[in-house]
This record gives C-alpha cells, sequence and structure tokens, in this order.
C-alpha cells in the first residue's frame, strides 16, 4: 500500500514537501519509487524517481533544481520537495513502486509501476 499526503494551495514560488509512505513490501532494496503527476487533459508525467538499493535519482528536466525526492529508509517512506512552485505544477501527484531498479532510460515510464497510491492535489496559484 502507498499512502500520500502533503498537498495543498501554495502561490507560485512557495514550496511544499510531499510524502509517500509504503507497507506491506518487504524487499525494499530492490524498488524503485517515483512521482508522478496528471494535470485536466493530460497524459500523467514522470516526475522523479529513487532507487531504495543505491540511491540513485532521476528528475525530469522541467524540475531539475527545484524538486528533491529522497527516503527515508527506515520509515519506509519517500518524500518530495518542491521549491519554487509554478502554475504549472499544478497537478495531481502519485506515487508508484516498481518492483525492481528503476533506470534513467525508463524510469518515467507508468507502465514498470506496479504499486499506486491514491494521489494527492497540488495547486498553484499565479
Amino acid at each position: 500500500q502507498l499512502v500520500e499526503s502533503g498537498g495543498g494551495l501554495v502561490p507560485a514560488g512557495g514550496s511544499l514537501t510531499l510524502s509517500c509512505a509504503a507497507s506491506g513490501f518487504y524487499r525494499f532494496d530492490e524498488y524503485a519509487i517515483a512521482w508522478f503527476r496528471q494535470s485536466p487533459g493530460k497524459e500523467r508525467e514522470g516526475v522523479a524517481c529513487i532507487n531504495y538499493g543505491d540511491g540513485r535519482t532521476y528528475y525530469r528536466d522541467s524540475v531539475k533544481g527545484r524538486f528533491t525526492i529522497s527516503s527515508d529508509n527506515a520509515k519506509n517512506t519517500v518524500y518530495l520537495q518542491m521549491n519554487s512552485l509554478e502554475p504549472e505544477d499544478t497537478a495531481v501527484y502519485y506515487c508508484g513502486l516498481d518492483l525492481g531498479k528503476a533506470y534513467g532510460s525508463s524510469w518515467f515510464r507508468d507502465e514498470f509501476y506496479t504499486y499506486w497510491g491514491q494521489g494527492t492535489q497540488v495547486t498553484v496559484s499565479s
């Protein structure tokens, strides 16, 4: 099970931290967790990803330097720190769990993620 939290309404330039708490899984060092987002009329897109085992991270270009993905392995929780938010970041944010390691060439493809959370709304006002 994956449970997201931390969404909300912020003004442009503001910050939010999203959390994704995972439970019921036992081989975290083999997994990857990613954040995706989807806004009305658009396809779901990968935002950031982290491999639990080696800590390697991946980001979509538009969030590099603004967003940071991290994990607290003791809590089985992945965070997405979002700074300098823009109205274009408005979306429902989902975390997904890949039962294997993610790679730079494919981490952003949602078909590789087996489990998903329910989503949390992030709204950035202009």
